[in-house]
């Protein structure tokens, strides 16, 4: 079977997101001083073949564990669809 990952990669809440105030700073300048927190992360697409869902959620949470999130820094959380 086909699946398709959408993962999410955020700083964690707890840690100070330097891109994220900048992007601040600048919404601010351009008069958007309404917005009162920015956090940036990342967006990944993974598309994978699997015997299961359960086999390709294990499949994924390794890939982001191993690779594509730093869990020292980062979270994640992902939504896992057939195709």
């Amino acid at each position: 079977m086909k699946f398709t990952a959408e993962i999410n990669v955020m700083p964690r809440p707890e840690l100070l997101d330097p891109q994220g105030k900048a992007v601040l700073l600048g919404l601010e300048h351009l008069g958007l001083d309404q917005v009162g927190d920015v956090r940036i992360g990342k967006h990944i697409t993974l598309q994978l073949e699997a015997e299961s869902e359960e086999i390709a959620r294990e499949k994924v949470d390794k890939a982001c564990n191993k690779l594509l999130a730093n869990l020292i820094m980062e979270s994640y959380t992902f939504e896992l669809s057939q195709q």
